[in-house]
């Protein structure tokens, strides 16, 4: 509706994961390079987590698009599985292997007889598995047992996980020791961390769709940081919301009555949206060495953020 009226080849702010559009905000790009690095030296396990909306998604299919072709490489997105049959079911079609009318033996043969057929012709396989937080403890303990096919030759499969900071509280249950020992490198990715990103990721969004840069005035990036507590996603919806008000007027540039004009709209129609505290820079890209204390726990944020927004604003005045 607005794309015409603002010159986009296409929304800037929309909520679809697209690699194209990803802002590598300090945080994104250490991430990046983690899991780069990560299928480079073959890591067993890696894991990345991070809040609702923090651009994991994106994050991970910007890694596909720039991974060499010599990697065998399969993205499971569906974790909503009862049983290890069906979760190995999503992983052979991630391969484009037959999974139809196959028993659970069957299953776990076929993919072997892939790994180690990929191994021979020194084709490593990565198995990346987003919303891994969905997986039951049972169904991550046979992942582990798959990852005893490595042998001391070199590794037939590479398994990372993706997921929301709850996936930290099934890594940390005692049944998981064993696999939280395997972890070789694992990352928090968090929010934006000041409205400075915000207005750099803002201008990147525009630009990227030849949009004008400064179409959303510098004054409004601090508020919309403030109300969204920097998740991308967050950021998204009140930009796009505020550029089809902007259209409605007819206005060539968003300032801050139009920005506080949509939170003011959304504020009884957001639900509680829950987050995590971004964790310290220090040893967010070391090797996981000890299983029994890198598991760290971040405490949720248990407001909306655009309720502190509201309250914020309220104080203001």
């Amino acid at each position: 509706m607005y794309e015409s009226f603002y010159k986009f080849k296409r929304a800037p702010f929309s909520t679809v994961p697209d690699p194209g559009l990803l802002f590598l905000s300090p945080q994104h790009q250490r991430a990046l390079s983690l899991l780069e690095y990560a299928i480079l030296a073959r890591a067993g396990f890696c894991v990345v987590t991070g809040a609702v909306g923090a651009g994991k998604t994106t994050l991970v299919r910007r890694l596909l698009q720039k991974i060499e072709r010599d990697l065998e490489i399969g993205l499971v997105s569906n974790t909503t599985c009862e049983s290890f049959e069906e979760l190995m079911q999503w992983i052979l079609l991630a391969f484009n292997l037959e999974y139809r009318g196959k028993q659970k033996v069957e299953l776990y043969d076929t993919f072997v007889a892939f790994l180690i057929e990929q191994y021979k012709k020194g084709r490593p396989v990565t198995l990346i598995i987003d919303e891994a937080q969905n997986l039951a403890p049972a169904l991550l303990e046979q992942l582990r047992m798959l990852s005893n096919l490595n042998t001391e030759k070199g590794q037939l499969l590479q398994t990372i996980l993706i997921g929301q900071p709850n996936l930290w509280d099934l890594l940390r249950r005692p049944e998981l020791e064993q696999f939280a020992q395997r972890i070789s490198y694992d990352y928090f990715l968090g929010p934006m961390e000041s409205s400075d990103l915000t207005g750099q990721y803002i201008r990147h969004r525009l630009g990227a769709v030849g949009g004008d840069q400064g179409l959303f005035g510098e004054e409004t990036y601090d508020m919309i940081w403030r109300a969204t507590s920097g998740v991308p996603r967050l950021i998204n919806l009140v930009c796009d919301t505020a550029l089809v008000y902007g259209y409605a007027e007819q206005l060539g540039r968003i300032d801050c009555r139009i920005v506080e004009q949509v939170l003011k709209d959304k504020e009884m129609s957001f639900s509680v949206v829950g987050g995590t505290a971004p964790p310290s820079d220090e040893a967010a890209l070391l090797p996981n060495t000890d299983a029994k204390k890198p598991l760290r726990t971040r405490p949720p944020l248990v407001r909306s953020t655009i309720e502190r927004a509201m309250l914020k604003l309220s104080d203001a005045k």
